[in-house]
């Protein structure tokens, strides 16, 4: 009875009106939107951003360098939530070439002392290690759950906006019958 009641608006019956056959497939229309384009948006991006961490893991190294200046301390870097500031450090690639870079280091460290970078395949300092599989495995499901709710949002605000409308047709086609038949039923009150 329950699933008859669900479906009432698919089922032949002569209160029916057009408003609810088309609210059926709006509401209809909405879901399977949401459930095939939500799951497809959050699975690719939570693969795309395991992928991006994966990479990051493979292709980023440590290595040793030396703090060449004074690293301020107590003032913390703009992307440093850590209390790390910026600091020139110098290295040597593995060419052996010397080379000097800005980075994020512990605050109130001496010129001269020994750190840890990271590195990229090519050389280039990152401020930040890669990304480690527990927390690369979080990260992506909260990219995967926001890329549902990012799809599901607007197609949901829409079918509620286009049953608001059939709402309102409703209510204006039952006013007008109303304006018809009320008058047979003798005089207002109030």
């Amino acid at each position: 009875m329950s699933t008859m009641k669900r479906l009432w608006r698919w089922r032949s019956n002569p209160l029916r009106r057009h408003e609810d056959v088309v609210e059926a497939w709006v509401v209809l229309t909405v879901w399977v939107v949401v459930a095939v384009a939500g799951a497809f948006a959050g699975l690719v991006t939570a693969r795309s951003a395991e992928h991006e961490f994966a990479q990051q893991r493979a292709h980023r190294h440590t290595v040793r360098a030396v703090l060449a200046a004074d690293a301020p301390h107590g003032i913390s870097g703009a992307w440093s939530t850590d209390g790390r500031v910026q600091g020139s450090v110098r290295w040597t690639a593995p060419d052996g070439t010397p080379r000097t870079g800005r980075t994020l280091v512990d605050g109130g460290l001496k010129a001269g002392a020994p750190v840890t970078v990271w590195l990229d395949d090519r050389g280039r300092l990152t401020l930040s290690p890669p990304t480690g599989r527990v927390e690369g495995h979080v990260e992506a499901a909260l990219f995967g759950v926001s890329a549902v709710l990012a799809v599901a949002a607007p197609v949901l605000g829409a079918g509620a906006f286009a049953r608001a409308r059939l709402d309102r047709r409703r209510m204006a086609r039952w006013d007008r019958e109303w304006d018809l038949v009320g008058p047979q039923w003798g005089p207002r009150t109030g």
